[in-house]
């Protein structure tokens, strides 16, 4: 496997290579300027499936303090975006809040599958933080004051997998959701 991932990275270079040269080692990443063709990118969500609406939603509505901005039953599935509704989105108009969902930043999707929630043989999604598959890693929500924050996790019965005494980093923390994703608690004061 690793000499296909090799060989397709080599080939994309070699088509690739001049520009991503120009563009990358000339230039510090966090120096590179926005161009006009960028400008108007947002990164808007991310999605992770999920096992259970009925466990999840309260786990980031309720413990976490997210907002349901829209809702869709697509047939075979149900896709539930999730935000901190600073700006009231969640209050809009069906069709306003449908325009407004694309148009802003750090919106979780949960998707649910029908039927794995009651399926006796389904084994859950992977987190992306084992092998095999070791990839995506964990989402990131900021607090005004973690060791709070931390403290209504522990009363509200929320598994965590790295306390705040933990390890070297001892001003984060990271919680497991419903379907076991692991959400990393900073505080917003946070210098590293």
């Amino acid at each position: 496997m690793r000499s296909l991932n090799r060989f397709l990275l080599n080939a994309f270079q070699a088509r690739r290579a001049p520009t991503l040269q120009r563009t990358f080692h000339s230039t510090s990443l966090a120096t590179m300027p926005r161009t006009a063709a960028t400008e108007s990118f947002k990164f808007n969500h991310t999605m992770i499936r999920i096992k259970d609406p009925k466990l999840s939603l309260p786990f980031y509505m309720d413990t976490l303090g997210m907002d349901l901005v829209s809702e869709r039953n697509m047939g075979d599935f149900t896709l539930y975006f999730l935000a901190f509704d600073h700006d009231g989105i969640a209050s809009l108009p069906a069709e306003q809040k449908a325009k407004a969902r694309f148009n802003r930043e750090g919106i979780l999707e949960l998707t649910h599958n029908h039927g794995t929630e009651s399926d006796p043989n389904f084994q859950g999604y992977a987190n992306g933080n084992a092998e095999p598959g070791r990839g995506f890693g964990h989402i990131a929500i900021t607090v005004n004051n973690i060791e709070e924050a931390c403290a209504r996790f522990e009363s509200l019965g929320v598994p965590f997998k790295k306390r705040l005494t933990d390890g070297k980093m001892r001003h984060i923390a990271f919680i497991l959701d419903p379907d076991g994703y692991w959400v990393e608690v900073v505080p917003q004061a946070l210098s590293l």
